[in-house]
């Protein structure tokens, strides 16, 4: 929550590599979001995320691509140790400790969907249809989503919103 107000994203994961599956599996249903190499959404991560903030969890480069679970920011923007580990798939060697380039945020799972919600769906619902995800050539793996729009997948999904009980 940015100036007390609640924030919304989606999230990428492709899920061979991190599943919203492993994030419930996950110690306390939380885990860093690693390994973002893109500036633009490493900005997103290091100056927008907040604790309290809403996530669209997403499972991407799948042959049916689709928000699958609700998540919450629980800890805000800190710098990506996995760009100073050489043994990771994420190592940067521009990456320093003085100088970190990529950040990360913790995120807590908090609701599977009963069922996923893909762009084909998101493509017809009114409210939806104009979602960042659905922009042709857009690839980042951290979105902005508008209230109405967290509010609409939501009600797609059948949910009430499981931030109101945090």
């Amino acid at each position: 929550m940015t100036d007390g107000r609640r924030r919304y994203w989606l999230m990428k994961s492709e899920p061979h590599c991190f599943s919203f599956a492993d994030l419930l599996a996950a110690p306390e249903r939380t885990s860093c979001w690693d390994g973002v190499r893109n500036y633009q959404a490493r900005n997103l991560l290091r100056d927008e995320l907040a604790p309290g903030d809403g996530v669209l969890f997403y499972h991407s480069n799948i042959p049916q691509p689709a928000i699958v679970g609700i998540a919450r920011v629980v800890g805000g923007g800190y710098p990506d140790h996995t760009a100073l580990d050489p043994r990771s798939d994420h190592f940067d060697p521009r990456a320093s400790s003085a100088n970190p380039l990529w950040y990360m945020v913790d995120v807590q799972g908090l609701q599977p969907l009963s069922a996923p919600i893909g762009r084909d769906d998101l493509r017809r619902h009114p409210l939806l249809g104009g979602m960042e995800v659905l922009r042709k050539g857009n690839r980042l793996s951290v979105q902005p989503v508008r209230a109405e729009e967290w509010r609409a997948v939501l009600a797609l999904a059948g949910l009430d919103d499981p931030l109101e009980a945090h």
